[in-house]
């Protein structure tokens, strides 16, 4: 059962460079109604959510080149972007990690494998609270 507004299009913005992790939160945000945006690699997500301002973004904190760190730095340091609430994906679970994706400006912490179910009723709870 959805408890997704369909009047408003909410818009996340999934950003991981492994097409498996990608798919299935594509899937589950897609059948939750949800308007699904994708991107693999840091420079594409700031190009992203620069044009598209997505309600949330989910950012995997490990990819090769620009890391989920750094693209939340840079996200927070935007004027333009700095309001959209960042849940990070990770498979790195040791505190200092923790700690280092709320200090890069991440709002939420979800950890690796991906159960779809808990990431849906996180971005409800920063859906609500936007």
């Amino acid at each position: 059962m959805s408890t997704v507004d369909h009047s408003i299009s909410n818009i996340v913005l999934i950003v991981d460079d492994v097409p498996g992790n990608l798919a299935l939160l594509h899937d589950a945000l897609d059948e939750a109604g949800y308007a699904v945006l994708v991107a693999t690699h840091g420079e594409a997500a700031l190009q992203r959510a620069r044009q598209s301002l997505p309600d949330v973004i989910l950012l995997d904190a490990v990819m090769p080149g620009m890391d989920g760190f750094e693209v939340a730095r840079r996200l927070k340091a935007d004027f333009v972007t700095q309001h959209i609430p960042i849940v990070f994906m990770t498979g790195l679970t040791e505190t200092e990690h923790v700690i280092a994706a709320f200090a890069a400006g991440g709002a939420d912490y979800v950890t690796k494998p991906i159960r779809p179910a808990e990431v849906l009723a996180r971005i409800a709870v920063h859906m609500t609270q936007a």
